[in-house]
């Protein structure tokens, strides 16, 4: 009988503990990079998932159970669309039981109706054109333009699904545009000998970023997006490189680098590797993520002759 009245006593005092702070809005993001700006502008009124690692590629995504247990207890779900995630999300998300997060309903966060999509086809599409996103190129994050657009368009539905914290949204997004202000300047003055640089990249997802940076892109060494370069393909790079004075081949750290590293070899170039996306898991913020790309571009630019 004392023992019992011992542990009752006892459970009755941590119930009487006040609870711990606990996140009120559950954000669940695609991109490693939308679960950063996410978690910037929330603080610690979100809690923010990522489904995909930067080194994963986001076309192709695991979908593990862990995914489809967050995404059930999201209310947010924060996706690049234009079909990115169409081999792997809607699985998750069927499978989640959440219709908070369903397409159609206010916690589906479609981020590429906030932003000017590049490369939107202008006629028929088919299989035998390769990886063609038929709403345009969804590698927009890149570009901390359209970063910006796609920060102000989280922030409202933070606000949506949460009102009373209306305010701690809106000052998030004005720390992080004044933040992101601060940097596009240093940024200018940094990408200022970058402008109408040619460059090889590997698969057509970097044309977000060569237009933030003026980069000029000749050609990619994928002949159609998602196709393995052939001998032909590549004799055609090359061919093209040394006409042009190419110096970089960029790629990201995704995609295979035994092609790009040989054809760099051969020509004379230098294979630029480029991390896929923020290393958000790590702690690194989506300018500090820019901030590694820019610096990459700049350091491997300046060492060639």
């Amino acid at each position: 009988m004392l023992r019992s009245l011992i542990t009752l006593a006892a459970t009755l005092t941590l119930l009487a503990l006040p609870l711990p702070a606990y996140a009120e809005l559950r954000v669940v993001a695609t991109l490693p990079d939308l679960a950063a700006i996410a978690k910037e502008i929330g603080g610690e009124q979100v809690d923010v998932t990522a489904m995909a690692l930067p080194s994963q590629d986001p076309h192709f995504v695991d979908a593990k159970p862990s995914l489809a247990l967050a995404l059930s207890r999201a209310d947010l779900l924060l996706l690049a669309g234009l079909d990115l995630e169409i081999g792997w999300l809607p699985v998750l998300v069927t499978g989640s039981r959440n219709p908070r997060v369903q397409k159609g309903s206010t916690g589906w966060v479609d981020c590429s109706s906030f932003v000017e999509v590049r490369e939107v086809p202008d006629g028929p599409i088919d299989r035998s054109m390769g990886d063609i996103h038929p709403g345009g190129n969804p590698h927009y994050m890149m570009d901390p333009r359209q970063g910006l657009r796609v920060a102000r368009g989280i922030a409202e539905a933070m606000v949506t699904a949460d009102p009373g914290q209306a305010e701690t949204y809106h000052a998030g997004l004005a720390r992080f545009e004044q933040a992101l202000a601060a940097d596009t300047t240093r940024w200018s003055s940094q990408a200022a000998g970058l402008r109408d640089l040619p460059v090889i990249s590997y698969h057509r997802s970097l044309v977000y970023l060569a237009s933030w940076l003026g980069l000029r892109i000749l050609d990619e060494l994928e002949p159609k997006p998602g196709i393995p370069p052939k001998p032909s393909q590549l004799t055609d790079v090359l061919l093209l490189a040394q006409r042009e004075g190419v110096q970089l081949i960029l790629q990201e750290s995704f995609y295979p680098s035994t092609t790009s590293k040989a054809v760099a070899s051969k020509a004379r170039m230098q294979l630029v590797i480029l991390p896929g996306g923020t290393d958000f898991a790590g702690g690194q913020s989506y300018r500090a993520h820019l901030d590694e790309l820019l610096g990459l571009v700049t350091a491997a630019a300046g060492s060639t002759p």
